[in-house]
């Protein structure tokens, strides 16, 4: 009992007084003064000091769908006017027994058929930073399985400034309208609201070098620029929205059917957009960090 703390021992002599032993007993046994039991006894039926920020952090987990770890909610509580240390959230964290639970598979979609048309250069060469919006754009295509041997393909056009999706095509085949449909809702956004003169990066799958792909880039006055062949790290933001997309609402998950995922993947790209925070844009969300910046630029 000596190497016990008397917090410690308290809490030994409440458990056994708890089974029906007599409490005169159980001080003699465990060695500390009846002052000392009852002193620590009040503490530990005190109210949890933590209590509000555990409910906090158990709602900001939840709402998410398990998908934030200790630093996105440490941001996001800071944001609610929290003052708390990362540290306490990743304990507190580990006391709620909260964590992801999304595991990672590897699933990919190529549609690289050789040379079949126009082949860019790589005009990013991996500078995938930028400070203006609508400066370099990145694009690809995944593939998702559904039920009764159906498959969903994605095109998202995704804004280095910000990591925001601006445009995106979703169909049950990856024909060329899945990309040239985004690519013309860009066009008109970049038409209107672009400072620089804009690239987007792809890879070198045959819907980017089509003619139609090229000649709407060529006319709208916006650079293109291509991976290296079977090299993904020459677009590795891209790649990375698709890993954290399929973790976060498709591994792990039983098949949906096609209209039932086309759905999820509408609403969380609305989600990853204006809800879901990165900790690089001071854990804001992309909408939020652009306008907030326009604001700034303008003033």
């Amino acid at each position: 009992m000596g190497t016990l703390s008397r917090k410690a021992q308290a809490g030994l002599a409440f458990e056994l007084q708890e089974k029906g032993f007599r409490l005169t007993d159980v001080l003699n046994q465990v060695n500390i003064p009846e002052a000392t039991y009852y002193y620590h006894v009040n503490r530990l039926n005190q109210e949890d000091p933590d209590a509000a920020l555990k409910e906090d952090i158990q709602a900001i987990f939840d709402r998410h769908q398990g998908t934030y770890g200790y630093r996105r909610i440490h941001a996001h509580l800071r944001a609610e006017g929290w003052h708390v240390n990362h540290k306490k959230v990743q304990r507190l964290m580990r006391y709620l027994g909260l964590a992801c639970t999304a595991f990672i598979r590897k699933s990919r979609y190529r549609s690289y058929k050789g040379t079949v048309g126009t082949v860019t250069k790589n005009r990013l060469n991996r500078r995938f930073n930028s400070s203006v919006p609508l400066q370099k754009l990145t694009t690809d295509i995944t593939e998702f399985k559904c039920t009764a041997d159906r498959k969903l393909y994605l095109n998202p056009i995704l804004d280095l400034y910000n990591g925001e999706i601006i445009a995106y095509g979703i169909s049950d085949r990856p024909t060329l309208n899945l990309v040239l449909s985004p690519l013309q809702e860009t066009l008109a956004i970049v038409r209107n609201h672009a400072r620089f003169r804009t690239t987007i990066h792809s890879d070198q799958g045959w819907h980017y070098q089509h003619r139609a792909w090229t000649s709407l880039l060529k006319t709208s006055h916006v650079f293109a620029s291509m991976s290296r062949k079977a090299t993904c790290a020459d677009n590795a933001p891209m790649e990375n929205f698709f890993g954290l997309l399929k973790q976060e609402m498709y591994y792990g998950k039983e098949l949906v059917s096609y209209e039932e995922l086309k759905q999820r993947l509408e609403t969380y790209i609305h989600y990853y957009n204006h809800d879901r925070i990165k900790l690089k844009l001071a854990g804001q969300s992309p909408v939020t960090y652009r306008t907030s910046t326009s604001q700034l630029a303008v003033s």
